[in-house]
């Protein structure tokens, strides 16, 4: 099957699976010439470029940075870009909630509605996709150890709620007492859990790329809340691969981990060291397991030429299964989704 790999377009498939799955060394002929094609080549340059002239715009040059980690590429771009998002964080290891209020479109209101009392910077006290957003970028740079960076990750454990989980954001009218607001929408909400599963999987996503926090009991109770949703999905499944390879757009601020994408879930919970063992992920691999095409590789839903990346990704994740350490024992939880309100026409 991975020679099925090697046959992909991208410089950086074929370089990725040679290290991470064959095991090539560094100094191998074939992983040298990939990687030199991998810094010349056009989804990178143009990538790069776009990291050049981000600006103060911390959010997107740090999704920026996880797409070019993803790549393989480490060129100069990347260490100058990540000094450019740490010399916009703030003491307490935070970034800022907006970047610029005056740069933002005003809300539309409707008609007869009132203004908010509250300028919109300071209608929220904590949203914790603020920093995670960036500091998945850093992280997944390579400087998951900085002291700016370890600040960041002091900062995003101080805002867990008492089951571990991270809840949306918290209204400058309400304290920070461990207890979540009940702000977050139903289609956010962790099965299992009282806070938000998309701010809850960016938060794993950002444990998961350190050394050591990412076998954290931190990472191990919010991983558990995640695997509490067993639903399959499979029109989502790679979501998360397409954006890092550049054919989904990312955006979204609350919404940005929303979708329910199985096979990112089995890299986080692979990251921060879920046994196979462990029954959910046991259930979750022989459903990815029964999607398997008769080649060995795994049909990306929307974006067929994607099947090479989905197939590396989700290899990589079960391979990473072996060294699994810990094993959940939470009961099976009820899934209902969420109510939708009545239309009005």
């Amino acid at each position: 099957m991975n020679s099925l790999l090697f046959g992909d377009p991208s410089p950086s498939l074929r370089w990725r699976a040679a290290v991470e799955l064959e095991d090539a060394p560094n100094d191998d002929h074939e992983v040298k010439a990939w990687r030199a094609e991998i810094d010349a080549s056009a989804e990178v340059r143009s990538l790069a470029a776009r990291l050049a002239v981000t600006g103060d715009n911390f959010h997107a040059a740090g999704y920026l940075l996880c797409q070019l980690a993803y790549l393989g590429y480490r060129g100069p771009e990347v260490g100058a870009a990540v000094e450019r998002i740490f010399a916009l964080q703030q003491p307490d290891g935070s970034w800022p909630l907006w970047r610029d209020d005056g740069d933002q479109p005003p809300r539309k209101r409707r008609r007869g509605t009132p203004p908010p009392t509250l300028p919109r910077a300071e209608s929220y006290r904590v949203m914790p996709i603020q920093t995670i957003l960036p500091l998945r970028g850093v992280a997944a740079a390579g400087f998951a150890t900085d002291p700016r960076a370890e600040r960041a990750y002091e900062w995003l454990l101080a805002q867990r709620l008492n089951d571990g989980s991270w809840t949306g954001s918290h209204k400058a009218d309400l304290g920070l007492d461990g207890r979540s607001s009940g702000e977050d929408p139903d289609y956010r909400r962790l099965t299992r859990g009282d806070g938000c599963r998309a701010t809850t999987t960016g938060a794993v996503a950002c444990l998961a790329l350190h050394s050591e926090r990412r076998r954290s009991d931190a990472a191990r109770v919010a991983v558990d809340c995640l695997l509490a949703r067993e639903t399959r999905e499979p029109a989502t499944l790679g979501f998360e691969v397409s954006r890092l390879v550049g054919l989904e757009r990312a955006s979204g601020r609350f919404t940005f981990y929303v979708t329910f994408d199985q096979a990112f879930l089995l890299d986080l919970a692979s990251r921060c060291g879920v046994s196979a063992e462990d029954r959910r992920v046991h259930d979750l691999v022989a459903y990815l397991e029964s999607l398997r095409g008769p080649y060995g590789l795994w049909q990306h839903p929307v974006h067929p030429q994607l099947s090479r990346w989905l197939t590396f990704d989700l290899e990589c994740s079960m391979r990473r299964l072996a060294d699994g350490d810990w094993v959940g024992n939470e009961e099976p939880a009820s899934f209902t989704p969420y109510k939708r309100g009545r239309r009005r026409y």
